[in-house]
């Protein structure tokens, strides 16, 4: 089953060359069941990261890109009188499709922000007082830029709680550039990719990550490393319970990926950043250091012994 998902990241190297770890990652956030953030400056490839991804696991796909004067009902669809019918008639919005990307989310404001948070954290949309499902799997991609940048608003920290990872692409090394440079343009290998895997096998192994045993010291391990992150007086907030179930599941899926039926902590060390970093605001009086949120949370790791 897990063979299926290395020839996914192998397929999808071929796409983002040189950046073979954030796309393990990536995997092991889909893996997980997970929505994922790919923060990082304009042109470093996070869209066609998302777009490689969807393809190759063979999942219905739709792109939404926000804006400062995208509506919620942009996203979640809107209701029209249908004067034949007389009656009212839902039209569903791009949200219902299993991978949506949500391309440059930070550039919308808090309120067409606010229309993921439902359906990320409960699969579901609830228009005109009617709920309705997402299909399965559903999976929010979205990209952000350095918030720095102009016409940007930062997401809520509820929001980034619901992200199970975020991850940063950064700059190609010089043979991987040099390979982007004189390979074929990236638009027209998408355009030429095959799905490796069906959603039903993604099914499948998610469900197989419930086999993967965690013992009682793991799980002690985990709550060390969340307890750490609130009393330690590095961060604003410690890790949210919804962050420790997020870390332990996306360290089955690590170690599932690496050929193991059982969770060891360097499981949960190679997939600790990517999901902690963005849930983590340094208090003031750090934040004034050069100290970012990801050295931070590398200093909380080796803070608590294992």
């Amino acid at each position: 089953m897990f063979a299926k998902v290395h020839a996914v990241a192998k397929q999808v190297s071929e796409i983002v060359v040189g950046k073979d770890t954030q796309i393990r990652q990536a995997l092991v956030c889909l893996l997980a069941g997970g929505h994922l953030l790919i923060e990082d400056v304009p042109g470093v490839g996070k869209t066609t990261l998302a777009h490689a991804l969807a393809i190759s696991l063979g999942l219905q796909f739709n792109r939404q890109q926000f804006t400062s004067d995208l509506l919620p009902a942009d996203v979640v669809g809107i209701s029209i009188f249908d004067r034949e019918k007389n009656t009212f008639v839902f039209h569903p919005g791009p949200i219902f499709t299993q991978v949506l990307l949500a391309d440059e989310i930070n550039r919308a404001t808090p309120k067409a922000q606010s229309a993921l948070l439902e359906a990320m954290e409960e699969r579901q949309v609830t228009s005109d007082g009617v709920t309705r499902n997402l299909p399965q799997p559903f999976f929010v991609i979205a990209t952000q830029n350095p918030t720095h940048q102009i016409g940007t608003f930062p997401l809520p920290e509820s929001q980034m709680d619901r992200f199970l990872m975020c991850l940063s692409l950064g700059y190609p090394d010089a043979a991987s550039e040099r390979a982007l440079l004189l390979g074929e343009d990236r638009r027209t290998l998408l355009k030429a990719m095959r799905m490796a895997m069906q959603p039903a096998d993604l099914l499948a192994a998610q469900a197989e990550l419930k086999k993967i045993h965690a013992s009682a010291s793991l799980i002690d391990y985990i709550q060390a490393l969340a307890q750490a992150s609130r009393q330690n007086g590095m961060f604003a907030e410690g890790l949210s319970p919804r962050a420790t179930i997020a870390l332990l599941q996306a360290a089955r899926a690590w170690a599932a990926m690496e050929g193991r039926n059982h969770v060891i902590p360097e499981d949960v060390q190679a997939v600790l950043v990517p999901v902690a970093a963005h849930r983590l605001r340094p208090l003031k009086s750090v934040a004034g250091s050069a100290l970012s949120s990801r050295d931070l949370v590398l200093q909380l790791m080796k803070s608590v012994s294992v």
